[in-house]
């Protein structure tokens, strides 16, 4: 067996610890692929909970995308102030806007639905202050194109796990996943990848004594190799071979 095939053997056997222990993750609400983009935006560095208040102010406060065309900043970064990064998100969405308005004539992301899934990634990466993961949780979630998104948690535990290399950017963790996997496992695998991330695989303080993925994380097994002779464990509490978000 080539290196790439054990590779990808093991994130088959990844996504399947992963199921057994969280389960399917339930369909997200599938919104139209601008309203997922500009959630996503408002997802940036802040937690699901605010990112939602934040979107559904937003819609109270401008009912129709047209209406931020020429609304004040102060006032959309108000509308989303819960988020957080309001005054960053709020240039960002209505830079975006005003682009697909002056390219389209309109504020209607579904024609990337039709293009070829490089052709419409490459589009959602030409909007301002839009990168791959955001790019790609549009494909995902709202057009369910073959594409699995990495925020910080996918790629600390991508990188704990040994399936992309310690020094893998986002931006290259994104393509190298998806050849790992098979499209049909990117939408369970990216989620619960996210959740293992937030309630065991944490950035400070992974709880590897408790994780179900231990017998597959080379991040695990280079601490036990790593711990000194007194025979105090370095799995509660990593030292700085924990990886960075």
């Amino acid at each position: 067996m080539s290196e790439k095939s054990a590779l990808a053997a093991k994130a088959l056997r990844i996504h399947q610890l992963l199921l057994n222990y969280y389960g399917e993750p339930q369909l997200k609400p599938q919104r139209d692929p601008l309203s997922e983009l500009i959630m996503t935006i408002l997802s940036q560095n802040t937690a699901d909970v605010n990112s939602h208040r934040a979107y559904q102010n937003l819609r109270q406060r401008f009912p129709r995308w047209e209406d931020l065309l020429t609304a004040d900043i102060e006032k959309i970064a108000e509308a989303i102030h819960i988020g957080g990064l309001a005054n960053v998100k709020a240039r960002r969405i209505q830079a975006i806007l005003r682009q697909l308005y002056e390219e389209h004539g309109n504020l209607d992301l579904r024609f990337l639905a039709d293009l070829p899934l490089e052709e419409a990634r490459r589009y959602l990466l030409s909007l301002a202050g839009v990168g791959p993961k955001t790019a790609a949780c549009v494909l995902l979630f709202s057009l369910q194109r073959p594409v699995l998104p990495v925020d910080t948690h996918v790629h600390r535990v991508a990188r704990r796990l040994g399936l992309i290399p310690p020094k893998a950017s986002r931006e290259k963790a994104h393509l190298l996943l998806e050849e790992l996997l098979p499209p049909e496992t990117y939408y369970p695998f990216h989620l619960n990848m996210i959740r293992h991330g937030r309630t065991l695989c944490k950035a400070g303080q992974p709880q590897c004594a408790r994780c179900p993925l231990a017998p597959e994380c080379d991040f695990l097994n280079l601490s036990q190799t790593a711990a000194p002779a007194t025979g105090v464990s370095r799995i509660s509490r990593p030292s700085s071979q924990s990886h960075p978000t």
